[in-house]
């Protein structure tokens, strides 16, 4: 009996020195706050997704298989090269690394911790003019309206540039092929409606996720 309980004592005090011992969780900040940070710095954030998985995949695009998250402060993308299937509305904890994409795009890197975590809430597209679309709106789910003022360019393998104005200035709306968008259906004259990720590649831009994300709004 002895030995028995000499045991038990042992494995006690061994499992105390073991939860006393790890390493601490790091601490989570809110993306706004991950945003202001030098390039370089290791972060941990949360947020629920606004671009799904893969949604801007290319083999030359800084992206990979990459997602974007967006909280109360702000939004980012995390590229990741595995196809993670994350969908709008995933909550997801990520520990990376703040980087530039090569083309003026903050997004975090070398991710070394993404933990799903349930169903977050629904993030709701901030209206912009069509000049407003810019650094500060980076990140973050936007939805912008304008007048088509040039014929849509197809650069393949990539997607399409459409130029849109409202009269405050105009914008391009990149649709990545890996999309799936089709915009046959669209040409110089018409006004749509734009939902997508406000991102840079040199230029401002905003990306479509989805069909329903382009809208041709009547005459």
């Amino acid at each position: 009996m002895l030995h028995i309980a000499a045991l038990v004592t042992l494995l006690v005090a061994v499992s105390h020195d073991a939860v006393h011992s790890a390493p601490p969780s790091p601490r989570t900040i809110s993306i706004a706050e991950a945003r202001n940070l030098p390039l370089g710095t290791v972060v941990t954030i949360d947020g629920s997704v606004t671009m799904p998985s893969g949604a801007c995949a290319s083999s030359a695009a800084s992206l990979n298989q990459g997602f974007a998250i967006q909280d109360r402060t702000g939004g980012i993308l995390v590229s990741v090269e595995e196809d993670l299937g994350f969908a709008p509305r995933q909550q997801v904890r990520v520990t990376g690394q703040l980087a530039d994409s090569g083309f003026g795009m903050l997004m975090l890197t070398d991710v070394t911790d993404i933990k799903p975590h349930g169903r977050g809430p629904s993030v709701r597209p901030l209206p912009l003019a069509t000049g407003e679309v810019s650094e500060a709106t980076e990140g973050t789910l936007v939805t912008i309206r304008g007048t088509i003022t040039e014929p849509i360019v197809n650069t393949p393998p990539f997607g399409f540039t459409i130029t849109l104005d409202d009269g405050s200035g105009d914008v391009h709306a990149f649709v990545c092929a890996s999309t799936g968008i089709d915009v046959s259906g669209l040409s110089a004259g018409q006004t749509i409606e734009v939902t997508g990720l406000s991102g840079q590649f040199e230029d401002h831009e905003v990306n479509p996720r989805f069909q329903s994300d382009i809208e041709v709004l009547p005459e």
